[in-house]
């Protein structure tokens, strides 16, 4: 008799995989693969590492999934092992950056690379959401990861300030000043 797996819940589904059925953890990638996709690319702006990011953000959790609470959401804590990922490439990235800095790899790598923040394609007002994407990864982490946890991904502020480690209350501060900084850097309300 074979289980439907779109009725289980994520600690069932995790219970399964760590027991070695991977059909379990390839149904929990169904599930959330889009939302952390949509949280790495907010994070880093490029469709390409968000990929990548995404691939890594999946083989960390289910290496760590005996380490996930039932509890707990699976969202948040895939959430968690995300912005992680993100921390981490951008900590490599700005160490890239220093020690390229005044070397002719800097120089070519600056002509080569493209900083544009990738735009939807549907979008019907492509330099509008470019400029409101670019001012979001403007922002320092802090900021960024609350804004988009909370207003991309419509996390609530519990599940924010778990996925962060700080208080619900900084949660709010975060956010109202991530708002206030891209309403200065974009002009509007």
């Amino acid at each position: 008799m074979s289980l439907d797996l779109a009725t289980l819940t994520d600690g069932e589904l995790a219970t399964l995989s760590i027991a070695g059925r991977q059909t379990a953890f390839a149904e929990i990638m169904n599930r959330y693969r889009q939302p952390i996709f949509r949280l790495i690319r907010a994070s880093v702006g490029d469709t390409d590492e968000a990929l990548d990011l995404t691939q890594e953000s999946f083989i960390s959790a289910h290496q760590a999934l005996a380490r996930y609470d039932p509890g707990r959401s699976m969202r948040a804590w895939l959430s968690t092992i995300a912005i992680n990922k993100c921390r981490d490439w951008g900590r490599k990235r700005r160490v890239r950056r220093f020690l390229t800095l005044g070397g002719t790899l800097g120089v070519e790598a600056d002509r080569i690379a493209d900083d544009r923040v990738a735009v939807d394609a549907a979008a019907a007002d492509r330099q509008e959401l470019a400029r409101v994407a670019q001012a979001i990864a403007m922002l320092s982490p802090d900021l960024r990861e609350t804004l988009v946890l909370r207003t991309i991904e419509a996390l609530s502020q519990s599940e924010t300030a778990s996925i962060l480690g700080i208080t619900e209350k900084a949660v709010e501060t975060r956010l109202h000043r991530a708002r206030a900084k891209l309403e200065a850097a974009t002009g509007r309300k």
